[in-house]
């Protein structure tokens, strides 16, 4: 039995998808990388009495990919990429949550494009405070880095100097404000 971390109380903790943010980069080219963003529409922390006994469920909306370039978000959301008519919601699902030193992993299945597979979500507790609101908040940031390829997200175009476009590898970084319910 692993104790919560201090200040985190048990209880539904409600993420807040105005001050949430899941971002993605992944290399281009070869040479520099693109980032952008997608945002999380809803998601449920449900606390136990200790870390084994606690989960999370998360909802992404691929269709507000927004990477700066209006060209771009659009080829991801066609179906060359994302296919957001047809795979309009990805999903995160803990199936467990461990320590590590002094921050934590959470394992669990992330859906994208209709494919789920097991990612590790290396995790930090950055407290809680109250709000001018009178909400109790939590904060949470979490990285992990997927194969897109994993999810069926294959589409690329090969260089003449050799290589590809896009690379296989994307880093997910999140950046979660949960308010006790």
């Amino acid at each position: 039995m692993t104790a919560l971390p201090t200040g985190l109380t048990a209880g539904t903790w409600n993420i807040d998808p105005s001050h949430t943010e899941a971002s993605f980069t992944v290399r281009h080219a070869g040479i520099s990388k693109v980032r952008g963003t997608v945002a999380v529409t809803s998601g449920v922390l449900t606390v136990g009495e200790d870390l084994e006994s606690s989960s999370v469920a998360v909802t992404l909306d691929p269709a507000t990919v927004n990477t700066g370039d209006a060209n771009r978000d659009g080829h991801l959301k066609s179906n060359d990429f994302f296919e957001v008519e047809t795979f309009g919601e990805w999903t995160f699902r803990s199936t467990a949550i461990r320590t590590s030193g002094s921050d934590h992993v959470i394992v669990g299945d992330l859906t994208i494009h209709g494919v789920t597979r097991e990612v590790e979500l290396e995790t930090e507790f950055n407290g809680t405070a109250v709000d001018p609101f009178g909400n109790t908040r939590a904060g949470f940031e979490a990285k992990v880095t997927i194969s897109r390829k994993d999810f069926g997200l294959t589409w690329n175009a090969a260089l003449e100097a050799g290589g590809v476009l896009v690379a296989d590898k994307v880093r997910i970084d999140l950046d979660v404000s949960a308010i006790k319910a």
